[in-house]
């Protein structure tokens, strides 16, 4: 709620009555209703603007000279702990590109910590320079398939509806349970009903996607096809189109970016790690992509903001105008949307902005609590005629089931590189049952050795894919070693590692360290004959049993698609 005084200086300041707090000049503003160009001065009064198209007097001034004036970006679909970073060190990364407004769902903590995770977010949020907006996580666990480190119903999540940086119910990943009305999903959608429902519903289509969205549910970021998402927007979902370090679904989306389809889009990265963000971007990334493959330029940058923030219910935000939050981003070319200054709740991104803000003590630090692992232990037991295998697609989450016919030893598959056909196996790290279990994976090139995770998609085991046993066990022993995090092992030695302590996700490092690891890592896997562009994000979405065809759990293989054990 604002007060009466704080109105009156805005009031005040808008009608020049009194000098504005600042006044931006010299800039073009972007009207993202006719996509017109137009000179004006920016008058801000705090952390609101209060005035354009005109002239003003301001207590300080920014000379914007040579740039245009766009809303600041609003990632409306992520998880921060992909960034593999706290949040505090999230916005460090990603102010700068022009993100002033991110949409998070913590569902990676909280299915280590449950309710513990989400405190620790929403802690973080109050006090972060961006908007962080956190959405309560629907699904933890995800599935009754795998075995995660707490449970979270419809009782532990109402306590936190009315926090000021909540906004609802995140992505209903469980899509199963809300077709088949199971009464622990009914309940969460029931309290929830009067709030907003983020969807996940990869290739849910026909009656399924109408009973799915009778739920009340209205966004999805699983769209991967214009097909696909063509009868989502028919219906009445909104649709996030999703660029991250793994799941890349821009391209095949640009079509939709229209001037008339636009109010309906928004723009998500969902996971996207420090170094993919240092060497192509965030949103801009997205953006200048977009525009780049034909996508009209105001449809696109009202899919960034204005769009993205309606869909959300966030009125007050999403575009330049008098009243609004004064999230601004300055950028010398439209087209290639290179951000040059940002401007967050009216205040310059500089390095000055972070300086006052009160720390947060990390959570989870021993949260890896599995037993040290012998060779043996990644044995898998050869199976009559053709062994299943899950098929990684780059740029995908989704899998391919296939079938090969593997080598075998003493009654137990082994690897064959010639198919590229090595081992996978995910191992339970929350204490709870100590369950391991075994498969295969083709499609990471690999040769030698073996590379580890601790981020598991969604109930974030530990898992390994490697060719020989001796380094999977390495590579996995190092994590429980350190907490969580990656590491790569070659002839049963540890090459390279980052150390993510936080809940086994994040590190406690910033940004700019972890982006230096990532380097260390990749370059330590492709030394493997890893040949995917980002191998430990694979790694951690060959464990999501909520995402069709084939996937791997602490309790075995499953198939996404009967949502049942293969």
């Amino acid at each position: 709620m604002t007060d009466a005084a704080t109105l009156a200086r805005r009031i005040a300041q808008g009608r020049g009555d009194e000098p504005a707090d600042l006044v931006i000049r010299g800039a073009q503003l972007f009207d993202l209703v006719s996509g017109d160009l137009t000179p004006t001065d920016i008058a801000l009064c705090g952390d609101t603007i209060v005035g354009t198209h005109g002239r003003y007097e301001g207590k300080a001034s920014f000379d914007a000279t040579g740039l245009i004036a766009v809303p600041g970006f609003i990632d409306t679909h992520l998880h921060v702990e992909s960034s593999l970073v706290t949040p505090l060190e999230f916005e460090r990364c990603v102010l700068p590109h022009g993100v002033t407004t991110a949409i998070c769902d913590p569902h990676e903590i909280s299915n280590v910590l449950g309710a513990e995770g989400i405190r620790y977010f929403l802690a973080c949020a109050e006090e972060m320079r961006m908007d962080l907006r956190v959405q309560l996580s629907s699904c933890v666990p995800a599935t009754h398939l795998e075995t995660a480190g707490a449970a979270l119903e419809a009782a532990d999540l109402t306590p936190f509806m009315d926090h000021p940086k909540v906004i609802g119910l995140a992505e209903f990943m469980n899509f199963p349970g809300v077709l088949h009305r199971d009464p622990g999903c009914l309940a969460k959608l029931e309290a929830f009903s009067h709030r907003h429902i983020d969807g996940h519903a990869p290739l849910v289509r026909g009656l399924d996607l109408n009973g799915y969205l009778s739920a009340g549910i209205r966004t999805d970021h699983e769209t991967t096809t214009a097909e696909e998402a063509r009868e989502k927007l028919a219906k009445g979902m909104a649709i996030l189109i999703r660029e991250g370090s793994v799941s890349k679904d821009l391209h095949a989306l640009i079509p939709l970016i229209t001037r008339d389809a636009s109010p309906f889009l928004a723009f998500c990265t969902d996971d996207r790690n420090p170094l993919d963000i240092a060497e192509e971007g965030h949103l801009d990334f997205m953006i200048r992509t977009a525009i780049a493959h034909g996508a009209d330029v105001l449809a696109t940058y009202r899919v960034a903001s204005l769009s993205a923030a309606r869909n959300f219910g966030l009125f007050d935000r999403g575009f330049i105008g008098p009243g609004k939050r004064a999230d601004i981003v300055l950028v010398d070319d439209l087209a290639a949307c290179r951000v040059r200054q940002v401007f967050v709740g009216g205040r310059l991104v500089e390095d000055g902005l972070f300086a006052d803000r009160k720390t947060v003590s990390p959570v989870g630090l021993h949260s890896v609590r599995s037993r040290k692992l012998a060779p043996e232990d990644f044995a898998v037991k050869a199976r009559d005629g053709e062994t299943p295998v899950i098929g990684v697609v780059p740029g995908r989450i989704i899998t391919e089931r296939l079938s090969m016919r593997l080598p075998e030893r003493d009654g137990f598959a082994l690897p064959d590189l010639d198919q590229d056909a090595v081992k996978v196996a995910v191992i339970e790290r929350h204490g709870r049952n100590g369950g391991i279990a075994g498969g295969f994976v083709h499609g990471f090139g690999m040769k030698h050795g073996a590379i580890a995770s601790s981020v598991g998609h969604d109930s974030h085991n530990l898992c390994v894919v490697g060719v020989d046993e001796a380094s999977m066990a390495a590579a996995a022993n190092r994590l429980i070693d350190i907490g969580g995090g990656f590491a790569v092992a070659d002839g049963g030695k540890v090459t390279a590692e980052l150390a993510l302590p936080v809940a086994g996700l994040m590190s406690d490092q910033p940004f700019e360290t972890v982006r230096h690891g990532l380097e260390g890592l990749r370059a330590a896997a492709k030394a493997l004959g890893v040949v995917l562009a980002e191998p430990f994000l694979q790694v951690a979405f060959l464990t999501l049993p909520v995402i069709p065809h084939l996937k791997i759990t602490d309790k075995g293989l499953v198939d996404v698609d009967r949502f049942d054990f293969v």
